[in-house]
């Protein structure tokens, strides 16, 4: 299987679907699972007080090869630009290799907030002589992830000094496996309260995983065709867009929303938790005590741009919506993902080319030029447009780079005869 489809954008949608099912092996209920979503009652099941559900376009990232495999990445999104971003960024980078990824592995944290203590450093030192009773505990409460090779591995004890105390904080060191491990973690660190509690003679009062997944990094680098992506001169003024986002908080925080819309979008997509992925991302973007860029960018000797991004990405293909949700299921299946790591290495490989992307319509032509030309569509829709009368739209307001809504509605009357 190949990921490079010339004029796969071309295709009717009936066509793309064909094309991904054949090339994905999806039933025919999964292919309808993509086209029709889920039923009241699964929505009813999944979260409270239902009243509908609210469908968000789902689209496939071409054109990527990720440690030498081939693969299809499924984006949910609203925003015209980011799917069409993401595949002609990873062109550039295809011939040259495709993306590399690492990880730290499958690793989470849960902490265990300890007040009313006398005597912190001595309430710590007693914790660390019931470590093995401490981990014993926790993982009595998840045999099978125990079975499966994971379990609580260790733990910290941390002393916080805040302004009425210094509160005692235990982390549980806990590999989740292919789960992101939230009802796990939260879990263990729950039913070993009482027993933190009689070894400190204090107060616990939070019990819950820590979304900063800094033993869960995963990192992606891919060397990108300076003469794709237009020139010298462009591939510089992004190296130098970095430099500025890496130095500046305010460009940094747009920066590293373009690696965003990429992340979210396949984490949305494969029924993980976006909160959860978001809050770590831009935790661990400020870890230096500044809020920096999540990416590199230089070229190197061949005069090609070389680009890496490191973050901390806790998803599973295990639990949650991942195994509720039909389409979730279904986008798992084309990404043909064996485990949560080599999920987590597609979307750091999409978080990459997506900001790659936005550098260089920054860098060129500036960011409303292509974005404005995909909105287009929208705005005709919004305007009355309907069948092939919604190409012509978006043909003349590209025609006459005019993307106003008042010029689109003159355009869309006009075709209609009104």
């Amino acid at each position: 299987m190949t990921s490079r489809i010339k004029g796969f954008y071309l295709l009717s949608v009936e066509e793309r679907i064909k094309l991904i099912a054949e090339k994905s092996n999806l039933t025919n209920e999964e292919v309808e699972a993509l086209k029709s979503g889920i039923s009241l009652e699964l929505a009813d099941a999944m979260v409270e007080n239902v009243i509908g559900h609210i469908s968000v376009p789902l689209g496939v990232a071409a054109n990527f090869k990720v440690n030498g495999k081939e693969v299809f990445i499924p984006m949910a999104t609203e925003e015209p630009s980011v799917i069409a971003a993401a595949s002609n960024a990873a062109r550039a980078a295809y011939e040259l290799g495709g993306i590399f990824t690492s990880s730290s592995g499958t690793v989470m944290r849960g902490q265990i907030q300890v007040l009313n203590i006398e005597d912190p450093h001595a309430a710590r030192a007693k914790i660390f002589e019931h470590k093995n009773e401490i981990i014993e505990h926790c993982n009595e409460k998840d045999p099978t992830l125990v079975k499966l090779g994971g379990g609580v591995k260790d733990i910290e004890v941390h002393l916080i000094d805040t302004a009425k105390e210094t509160m005692l904080v235990v982390h549980l060191i806990v590999d989740t496996k292919d789960a992101m491990g939230a009802n796990a973690v939260n879990t263990m660190a729950e039913s070993v309260s009482p027993l933190i509690e009689r070894i400190t003679n204090g107060r616990v009062v939070l019990r819950i995983i820590s979304n900063l997944a800094d033993k869960r990094i995963v990192r992606a680098r891919g060397e990108f065709s300076t003469e794709m992506l237009g020139g010298i001169e462009i591939a510089k003024n992004i190296v130098s867009a970095y430099e500025f986002a890496d130095a500046d908080p305010y460009r940094a925080a747009t920066h590293n929303k373009g690696v965003m819309n990429g992340i979210t979008a396949a984490v949305l997509a494969s029924g993980n938790d976006t909160r959860a992925v978001e809050a770590g991302a831009h935790a661990y973007a400020a870890r230096s005590g500044r809020y920096r860029s999540l990416t590199t960018w230089e070229l190197n000797k061949a005069g090609n741009l070389v680009g890496t991004l490191e973050l901390p990405l806790a998803v599973g293909i295990v639990g949650g919506a991942t195994k509720t949700h039909p389409v979730a299921k279904a986008a798992l299946k084309i990404m043909d993902v064996q485990s949560a790591e080599e999920l987590a290495s597609y979307i750091a490989a999409v978080g990459l080319v997506e900001n790659l992307a936005s550098l260089r319509a920054l860098s060129a032509e500036g960011i409303q030029s292509g974005h404005m030309r995909l909105h287009a569509k929208n705005l005709a829709v919004m305007a009355g447009a309907t069948g092939d009368i919604i190409d012509r739209v978006v043909q003349q307001a590209v025609e006459e780079k005019d993307f106003r809504y008042d010029r689109v509605l003159e355009i869309t009357n006009s075709l209609r005869g009104e």
